[in-house]
Parts: structure tokens; C-alpha cells; sequence
């Protein structure tokens, strides 16, 4: 008699409409109502197929559970994003028409080769159908910036000025070898050139040409214990050397670049910047990278990257990539005072924006009225029937000449003026501390600006865009940072980075929409 049972007592049994399992008003609901009113088919293109392996995946399936698991995570790494594949309903639910599950390895590819350069263009075209929803007002940005560490060893910095400070060193090292080299050359009429700095092109040619003269066969070269170099050989071996590090400090010096001054060696894109949390407790510069937020009726309007700490250097690349999304400037871009200068201020007026960011003494400019009225500031002189500045001692300032600022790209210059005798004045020591005349510097035009900020800033609007700005810019760093956790960069590189931004973005504003969406529903 067989005994042998030939099936298992539990029989598989599959759901044929996924629907059924998912609560009403899940996020995926809101998630799908997006994805199927936006066209992202032209920047997501499938490979053909040439007939070779398995059949890959529809890469909108593939965007879809990618943006899906970072508008609930906040942040999600591939493996997350292959367990929820396998495990979530919902994802198998926005699956239903591919064969199997995707792996770790086929979403990171995906995002590395296809998702990287468009990711942009998908995060305009999602906001594009949000913002036209829910009506958004795209005059009034909240701008803000955070800095986030990026994934690199903390030790791994190189500073720019000490590779300068090594390498101009090496120039006179190389000046002292060139002139060992010259009294060694048996041609007394032909002698290497002594300069203060080399190019290391230059000093290729001398070691040819060293190597040349002297007839020096590398493979004979002698090294150890008891073996005796000859001149030309030490000569050979040190200009070497110098040549190795001279190439590597300019690779080092152009790494940085015109705007850094750092650089870590395993994230060759980010900067060594002060971070607010200092957790190892010593002050200490971590490599990171300043995100820069427009916020716009809650929703992340724009959004951009920078490898340097100043927010100032920030503002204008950020409206000119708001630009470049929506064809236009914002008329109302209201921002703290890390970005108020004079390069801002004068890009506002080229471009019909309102000045309503702040200047870095707007605070004590207002709130001190100590320091506001102290009749020894330059901009409380009084002046003369000629337009010329008294102090309050009486005496005149004569103007002396126009200072350039460094920095400045619209040709800026601060006039001098210099007080005609402070010799025995009462008032010199609650004036000055110069040992001669005192000297001011003013830019009446700056001034001036700084006057229209103040006026927009404490009228009634000014308040309101203020406290607004409070809520909505640092609300939406809040609920990214302690929300959804997302406090450290995963990807390395610059381009990897604005994709990791992208996609936290472009979910972040799904996410805000679905809550809104389903906020209304309950009120109603």
C-alpha cells in the first residue's frame, strides 16, 4: 500500500485584483493619482530588447517603487526598497504587470544609469501637476539652507592653501636642486634656468633632458645597504620625487578649485564646513554640503546643492534655477540674514524682485537702539551745507579715494573719507581707536538698500512673510531631518547627490499632498 502523499495540504492561492487588500485612502492612491496624470515616459525611456538574459523591468515600474518607498520612508536604501517589493502589498500592487521582483542591484543601476541627469525634469513635472491642484503661489518663496555631512571619513580633509604653501616650498627645493644640476653639467655653456616657479611641463623637459646629457640608464641605478649613488643618479631620483609631488599638489589645488578651499579625499565634492550640531564637541569642520530649500505654500518649489558653507554665494544660482523651471522669478523671495548683500540685492533689481531677505546687522539694527543711534557711526554724521560729513566733534571729512571689494561682481566701491585733524579731540577714544585720523568707509547705494529691506521687512506684509518664512522653510527641514530621519547624505559625488536630493524632494511634495488631500477629506 503507498503511503507517499504526492501534494501539499496547503494550496496557494494568489489575489487577482490587489485592490482588495489595500485600505481605502492609503498613500498609494494619492501616490498612483500623480504618476498617471504626469508624462514621465519621455525622460524614462525602456532599452530595447536584444533578445540576450532575462527581461528587464519597465523602468516606470521601477521609478514608481523608488519614489513610493522615499514618500514613505523619507529615505529608503535599495535593500529596503527590494524587501518592500517582496513583502508590501502595495508595491506589489504598483508591480502587477512585471514577472518578478526586482533586486537591489537592478534599482541602484536603474538610478545610476537612467534616473541620475533626469531627475530634475521629473521633479518639475510632478510639481507641476501638485501645484496646479492645489492653486500654488509661486511669487512667495521661503528660502533656507541647511548643511548636511556628507558620506565621508572625517580625517580625509585637504586644505587648498597648504597644498599652495607646500608647493611654493617645492619651488625652492627645485631652485637648489637646479643649481646642484648645473655645476654637474659638462657643457658649461648650456645651464637650466633658475625661477621662482615651474611648471611641471617644463620640468619634464629638464629631466629628459638631464637624463639625456649624462647618458643615465635607469635599470643600472644602485639602492641598499653598502651601495654608493653617483651624483647624477641622487640629482635624477630627487628631481623626480618633486615632480611627483609638484603633480600631485596641482591636482590637489584644481580639485578645490576657484570657490573651495577643502576637499575630502574619500568625497572629492564636498567641502569641509561648521556644522550648528558639533557632536564630536570640538569645533571640528566636517565635510558636507549646503542644500538650499525654496519653499513655496509648503511644497519644496526648488532645490539645489552647493559646495560651499556661505549661504550669500547660494541666493542667485537658486533663482536662476527657479528660473530656468518655471520661466520666471519669484516677485517675493524672503529669506534670513544669511543671504542679504549687495550682489543679491542688485541681482533683485535687475530681475524685478523685492528685497525682503535680511542683511547680517538687520537684527541688531533694529532691536539695539543703542547701537542704531550712536552718534559716532558714519551713516549718523550730519552733514554740511556742501554735503560734507561733520563728526561730533565738529570736524569734516574729506574724501580721499574709492576702495574696490573683493568679492563684489558689479563693480562696487566703498568711498574713503578721512577726518581733517582728530589730533587732541575729547572724543577719540569713544570715536576711534586709530592712532591717526580716523577713517570711514561708505557705499551710500548699499545704504540705501539697507533702508528699502528694513521698510519692507517691518511693514505689516514684511511681518506676516517673516513668521511665514519661520513656519514653512524651517518646517520642512524639520519634518525631513527629525520626522523622516533623513540627517546624513548616503550618495558620494555631486551628481549622485542632487540625484538623492531629487528623489527626497520630489516624494517629500507627494507626501505633503497626499496629507493635505487627506486632511480636507476629513474635514469635509
Amino acid at each position: 500500500m503507498l503511503t507517499q502523499v504526492d501534494y501539499t495540504p496547503i494550496q496557494l492561492r494568489l489575489p487577482l485584483v490587489f485592490d482588495e487588500y489595500i485600505k481605502f485612502g492609503d498613500p498609494v492612491y494619492t501616490f498612483e493619482e500623480i504618476i498617471n496624470n504626469v508624462n514621465l515616459n519621455k525622460y524614462i525611456k525602456k532599452e530595447k530588447n536584444d533578445n540576450r538574459g532575462r527581461k528587464g523591468y519597465n523602468p516606470l515600474s521601477l521609478l514608481k517603487v523608488i519614489l513610493f518607498a522615499f514618500q514613505l520612508k523619507g529615505y529608503a536604501s535599495t535593500r529596503e526598497i527590494e524587501d518592500l517589493c517582496y513583502n508590501d502589498i502595495r508595491f506589489r500592487y504598483l508591480l502587477q504587470y512585471e514577472t518578478g521582483f526586482p533586486s537591489h542591484m537592478t534599482i541602484d543601476n536603474f538610478m545610476k544609469n537612467s534616473l541620475k541627469y533626469k531627475i530634475d525634469d521629473i521633479f518639475h513635472e510632478v510639481n507641476g501637476y501638485i501645484f496646479n491642484k492645489d492653486k500654488i503661489d509661486l511669487n512667495h518663496i521661503y528660502i533656507d539652507g541647511t548643511k548636511i555631512e556628507a558620506n565621508a571619513n572625517k580625517y580625509s580633509w585637504v586644505w587648498k592653501k597648504a597644498c599652495i604653501t607646500s608647493r611654493d616650498r617645492m619651488f625652492i627645493k627645485i631652485s637648489l636642486l637646479l643649481e646642484s644640476m648645473n655645476k654637474d653639467i659638462k657643457f658649461e655653456s648650456y645651464r637650466y634656468d633658475i625661477k621662482n616657479t615651474y611648471e611641471i611641463e617644463d620640468l619634464e623637459c629638464i629631466l629628459n633632458d638631464y637624463q639625456a646629457k649624462n647618458k643615465i640608464d635607469t635599470t643600472l641605478f644602485v639602492h641598499g645597504k653598502g651601495k654608493r649613488k653617483t651624483i647624477a643618479q641622487r640629482n635624477y631620483e630627487e628631481l623626480v620625487s618633486y615632480l611627483a609631488r609638484l603633480k600631485d599638489y596641482a591636482i590637489k589645488i584644481d580639485t578645490c578649485g576657484e570657490h573651495r578651499n577643502s576637499f575630502s579625499k574619500t568625497d572629492k565634492d564636498a567641502t569641509f564646513m561648521r556644522m550648528k550640531k558639533d557632536y564630536m564637541g570640538n569645533d571640528q569642520l566636517l565635510p558636507a554640503y549646503n542644500v538650499q530649500f525654496g519653499i513655496a505654500d509648503e511644497y519644496i518649489a526648488i532645490y539645489d546643492i552647493n559646495q560651499y558653507a556661505s549661504d550669500m554665494d547660494c541666493f542667485v544660482p537658486l533663482m536662476e534655477k527657479f528660473n530656468n523651471a518655471y520661466n520666471k522669478y519669484p516677485t517675493y523671495p524672503i529669506a534670513d540674514a544669511g543671504y542679504g548683500s549687495y550682489n543679491n540685492y542688485i541681482f533683485c533689481e535687475e530681475h524685478n524682485i523685492k528685497k525682503y531677505m535680511k542683511f547680517p546687522m538687520y537684527k541688531k539694527e533694529i532691536e539695539d537702539a543703542k547701537y542704531h543711534n550712536n552718534k559716532f557711526r558714519a551713516i549718523n554724521f550730519k552733514t554740511d551745507e556742501n554735503n560734507n560729513l561733520i563728526c561730533p566733534n565738529g570736524k569734516k571729512f574729506v574724501f580721499k579715494y574709492y576702495a574696490p571689494i573683493k568679492g563684489n561682481k558689479y563693480g562696487r566701491k566703498d568711498e574713503v573719507y578721512e577726518c581733517e585733524n582728530c589730533n587732541r579731540c575729547k572724543l577719540k577714544k569713544q570715536c576711534t581707536k586709530a592712532k591717526g585720523n580716523r577713517k570711514i568707509r561708505l557705499n551710500k547705494e548699499l545704504t540705501s538698500m539697507y533702508k528699502e529691506v528694513i521698510d519692507n521687512l517691518e511693514s505689516i506684509q514684511g511681518a506676516l512673510l517673516r513668521m511665514n518664512r519661520s513656519i514653512q522653510s524651517e518646517g520642512a527641514f524639520g519634518i525631513l531631518k527629525q520626522d523622516r530621519f533623513y540627517r546624513r547624505i548616503v550618495r558620494k559625488g555631486l551628481d549622485n547627490v542632487n540625484l538623492e536630493l531629487g528623489i527626497i524632494a520630489c516624494s517629500y511634495n507627494i507626501y505633503k499632498y497626499h496629507n493635505k488631500k487627506h486632511r480636507k477629506s476629513i474635514e469635509c
